[in-house]
């Protein structure tokens, strides 16, 4: 052929080959498969036919480059717009699938031009294409890019478990009945991937103006579904992601049915999260904002406060828009004082927590004197053998006494008595050693612990076993948490052993000032001493006991109880409301000795000697009646019969020996107590000295005090 008749042969041939055809000198590769997807997406690659003109071969070779970018770019988009890829990659697709109607139609001007102009050439073809062919080379390298993430065209470095870490959804999804294919988890580049690939190239392309155009084109026409998502999110506490591609994940396991039945900080914690690596650098500084709000709303949605039936309006559409930030502030702001409105006001957590205030730190608990009153009997037994629904009984007719706080709670019948069989030292030591809660706690030698708490397996009795739960409802149920019940529990414990240690002390008190054993006076002084030194001993145990209860009450909780309510008039978002809840109380489990375990053990062996002391009073009565028989009641004597015995100092050696171990005891470790307290009052909670100034009176033990701690005690 003439170089004419070629020229007009190739620009024919071309037209074809440009909208993906073989022409019939310009052929596909022989290795190249239209079968094969991953041939398809990759672009068809031609070869010429030997023999055309060497100026004309070179300008066809640099033009079948556009028609190889056409034919990857329109198989990238008939991939994309699969059901599983979402529906950013569906707005993606079709936004380059119109700038591929607009390429077909620029060849069909081709074509025209091509039939009725005699001088249109070769190389003014390749003048007017070079624009096209420079736009498609932009999304032929991006439609690669979005590929290789997808490890459609070659296997991607990130191949790990990663891809199913949304395993609740993916079980959802097979319920569902949807196939492998679709699963949600699958690694698939989609939602915040492709918008964050989309920013990227954006800002690498800044200088070039045509790419520039495009690629922001792509990204506001992608963006336009996720922005929806997003407003959904924002302004109805509602997330309709099927292909889980937004930036905030729904863990479609936790619903709020099984919250009502078992209240857990999973539903607030857990429910929803971020999928930190699918943020679109659009959101990356207010994510937290994001999901904050969308995360309050919802629970306001949970208890009807929001229609989800009106329309959103006035609200940003993609990401170019200048209201967008505004509207994610804005929402934000809306939904922390909706829902900070719904828990203070509606549901009133104030009252709520003075309600947990009077039960659990024995705040006016006059009628829980009354109820251990009616349940001594029930509670002297081990924990296992307790009646609980006896004692529950028990308690709501205290509840229920005139004039008492509890009379006029209105919460009240959320209150319920239970038991806990483990000992409140044990459990305590359990936390401490497990969780790290005060690093002091993590040097204890594990042995000797397992040593102790398997040598201390002994049955606990009611008094001890006894603890308080709190049903809560929802949304309260979300500060109340189970985690924050478990701290009032343990805060409930310690200090009703307090109380009822205090209430052994003064028994044995009352024991002492009218038994006539002790209340009448021995004509052998050294009886008489003995007799002192146990009122001086009982009377040091039980400052001790009453200032530790104190301490516990008026110098810890009250105090920061204070500030808690101040904070609460001040509390600006429902997070650092959480947060605040959970800072008062673990600063009261700190403050009262119950996260450090070398200050738990020295506590426990306090408290076991004053408790073993107090409930031997009886036995140490008869001893003295053995000692010096006239110390017997007269009418005992009488009905007895019995003849004077003389004063037998044998056994006084023994009611000395066995008194001085209870005073060794006692003061080797209270001593420990307060060489423990002033060490950790200057590392690390500073209120401990004045529990230590209160506790020096208690560790005095010369004669000269005893009248002074019979006086305090009485």
């Amino acid at each position: 052929m003439s170089t004419d008749m070629q020229e007009a042969s190739i620009i024919e041939d071309i037209l074809f080959v440009f909208m993906g055809f073989e022409g019939q000198y310009i052929r596909f590769k022989d290795e190249y498969n239209p079968a094969n997807e991953t041939d398809r997406l990759l672009g068809p690659q031609y070869k010429l036919a030997p023999g055309l003109d060497p100026s004309l071969r070179d300008l066809t070779m640099t033009m079948l480059k556009m028609a190889t970018f056409y034919g990857g770019v329109d198989a990238f988009v008939e991939v994309q717009s699969r059901e599983e890829f979402g529906v950013v990659n569906h707005a993606l697709s079709a936004a380059i699938r119109k700038l591929l109607n607009e390429y077909l139609v620029l060849i069909g001007q081709f074509e025209h031009q091509f039939l009725t102009n005699p001088s249109f050439t070769l190389h003014m073809l390749h003048l007017h294409t070079m624009p096209t062919s420079h736009m498609l080379a932009q999304l032929y390298s991006l439609a690669n890019e979005i590929l290789k993430k997808n490890s459609m065209l070659e296997d991607d470095e990130d191949d790990s478990m990663d891809d199913f870490d949304d395993v609740d959804n993916i079980i959802e999804a097979l319920r569902e009945g949807n196939d492998g294919a679709a699963l949600p988890g699958s690694k698939i580049c989609r939602g915040g991937s492709v918008l964050a690939l989309l920013t990227e190239r954006l800002k690498a392309m800044a200088g070039d103006p045509a790419a520039k155009t495009l690629l922001s084109l792509l990204l506001r026409e992608a963006s336009r579904p996720y922005m929806s998502m997003l407003n959904e999110w924002l302004h109805k506490g509602m997330i309709h992601d099927p292909h889980s591609e937004f930036l905030v994940k729904e863990a479609k396991s936790i619903r709020r049915e099984r919250l009502e039945e078992d209240y857990t900080d999973e539903y607030w914690e857990k429910r929803y999260t971020v999928r930190l690596d699918d943020v679109p650098p659009q959101l990356e500084n207010v994510k937290d904002k994001v999901l904050l709000a969308g995360k309050y709303l919802n629970v306001v949605r949970e208890c009807g406060g929001v229609d989800v039936s009106k329309e959103m309006t006035d609200v940003p559409r993609t990401f170019e828009d200048i209201k967008f930030l505004e509207n994610v502030n804005s929402a934000y702001a809306h939904a922390n004082a909706s829902l900070l409105d719904l828990l203070l006001t509606t549901h009133a957590l104030p009252a709520r927590l003075r309600s947990l205030k009077h039960y659990f730190f024995l705040d006016r608990a006059d009628f829980f004197h009354h109820f251990l009153e009616m349940g001594h009997t029930e509670l002297q037994k081990q924990a296992k053998k307790v009646n609980v629904s006896k004692l529950q009984s028990l308690f709501d007719l205290a509840l229920r006494q005139p004039g008492s706080i509890a009379a006029s709670d209105p919460f009240k019948e959320d209150v319920k008595v239970s038991m806990n069989e483990v000992d409140l030292t044990k459990w305590l030591m359990r936390v401490v050693n497990v969780s790290g809660v005060e690093e002091g706690a993590m040097s204890l030698d594990a042995t000797s612990h397992v040593a102790s708490t398997s040598a201390d397996d002994r049955p606990i009795t009611g008094h001890n076993a006894l603890e308080l739960d709190y049903r809560v409802p929802f949304p309260l149920s979300l500060v109340i948490s189970r985690k924050t019940v478990l701290r009032y529990q343990l805060l409930f414990r310690h200090l009703l052993s307090l109380r009822h240690l205090e209430s052994q002390l003064c028994s044995a008190w009352r024991d002492h000032t009218s038994v006539y054993t002790w209340k009448h006076r021995s004509k052998y002084p050294e009886v008489e001493s003995w007799k002192r030194r146990a009122w001086t001993l009982r009377a040091r145990m039980l400052v001790f006991v009453q200032q530790l209860l104190y301490f516990c009450t008026m110098e810890v909780v009250e105090p920061n109880w204070s500030k808690l309510m101040k904070r609460l008039d001040e509390v600006k978002t429902v997070d650092e409301l959480m947060q605040h809840h959970v800072d008062f109380l673990d600063t009261c489990l700190k403050e009262c000795m119950l996260t450090n375990a070398k200050l738990l053990k020295i506590h426990a062996k306090l408290t076991t000697t004053c408790a073993m002391f107090s409930s031997y009073t009886a036995s140490l009565s008869r001893s003295l009646i053995t000692a010096d028989p006239e110390l017997a009641s007269p009418s005992a004597r009488f009905e007895e019969g019995a003849k004077d015995v003389p004063f037998d100092p044998e056994n006084m050696v023994k009611l000395n020996e066995n008194l001085g171990k209870y005073e060794h005891n006692f003061s080797r470790h209270l001593k420990i107590l307060l060489d423990a307290l002033n060490y950790f009052a200057a590392t690390e909670t500073v209120v401990l000295l004045s529990l230590c100034a209160r506790l020096q009176m208690a560790q005095t033990s010369n004669e000269t005090a005893a009248q002074g701690f019979v006086a305090v005690a009485r």
